[in-house]
């Protein structure tokens, strides 16, 4: 059986994901990557797809930016604000696990809120 990371389209460019510090984004299960992702960075992508999932898509982003703002105020930093995000937190933890999805509690992200 072929996983879903396998047929994640990914459209490779210059321009997104804005910044040096960035490789790839998932904008609504489309991958936009500065290059070729490896299975690693496919996987948090599709940890992120199934985030999406769950919350039906607009909720997802709408908490992620959320999320986002409340952690510039504390942080004053883009990338740590971004690396604290519960979503990226979770597929941080597990992107290297290419078996995580296949376990994974629906609405695993929400531990992440906690700790």
């Amino acid at each position: 059986m072929k996983r879903y990371r396998d047929k994640m389209p990914v459209i490779k460019n210059k321009i997104l994901p804005f910044g040096k510090k960035f490789f790839a984004i998932n904008l609504c299960g489309l991958i936009f990557a500065k290059g070729e992702c490896s299975e690693e960075i496919l996987n948090h992508e599709s940890i992120h797809s199934r985030q999406m999932l769950e919350l039906l898509i607009l909720p997802f982003y709408i908490l992620y930016i959320f999320e986002w703002s409340i952690k510039i105020l504390k942080y004053k930093d883009n990338y740590q604000a971004y690396k604290s995000i519960s979503f990226e937190r979770e597929a941080y933890a597990n992107q290297k696990d290419l078996k995580y999805l296949e376990k994974r509690k629906p609405y695993g992200f929400i531990k992440y809120y906690i700790s």
